[in-house]
């Protein structure tokens, strides 16, 4: 998850081309100290990387589990509006969940633009159902059920194809994925140099 070097803290997110991106990974048996530390560690990786969301495949880790750090709203009229998983979720972020699982989908979609910490410099018009409904654990054993709108219905949906091993770019039209192509091959050829890996800390 993360490479020590004395005092040092290296913190490191696998990138295009890296096979764990592309594995299905396991459900969480035990909440216990393994995965409250790799919890930590995966929150930490996610703001280092100035990041909303991070998947445990993303940290190198083949377990369901997702850590968010959305930004909360700010905004009175938009606090308002927000779906009971915004009002639930948002102000405990940074927020990490254990086996989430969309339940429902809405038939209302929108096309928004997505980038992942995985695609570095790239994103890409993505068409997602506008809210979903989701279950999941969380780190002091309790399941919750969230209604989600808006940022959080996508960071969900994005977070949950990457347990499934998939990439926002392979939910993008033919036309778009054309369009990044050659930025997506770019980008294998350095991850080659660097075994798919971006990695930050240290002096």
């Amino acid at each position: 998850m993360f490479f020590r070097k004395k005092q040092d803290v290296y913190h490191r997110v696998h990138t295009y081309g890296s096979p764990i991106l592309n594995k299905k990974a396991e459900s969480v048996k035990n909440i216990n100290e393994e995965i409250n530390a790799i919890a930590t560690e995966m929150i930490e990786t996610m703001l280092c990387f100035d990041g909303i969301g991070l998947a445990g495949p993303q940290a190198g880790v083949g377990r369901r589990i997702v850590a968010f750090g959305i930004p909360e709203h700010r905004d009175d009229e938009e606090q308002a509006i927000l779906s009971p998983g915004e009002a639930l979720l948002l102000p405990k972020m940074p927020f990490v969940i254990v086996n989430p699982e969309i339940t429902w989908r809405s038939d209302e979609t929108e096309i928004k633009e997505e980038g992942c910490l995985s695609l570095p410099g790239i994103y890409g018009e993505v068409e997602r159902p506008k809210m979903v409904t989701f279950t999941a654990e969380t780190l002091d054993g309790k399941t919750i059920s969230c209604d989600c709108d808006g940022l959080l219905a996508r960071c969900v949906q994005h977070e949950c194809d990457h347990l499934d091993g998939k990439l926002f770019i392979e939910r993008m039209t033919e036309e778009e994925f054309g369009i990044i192509k050659p930025k997506l091959n770019r980008l294998k050829k350095r991850g080659r140099k660097t075994q798919f890996m971006r990695i930050v800390g240290g002096e």
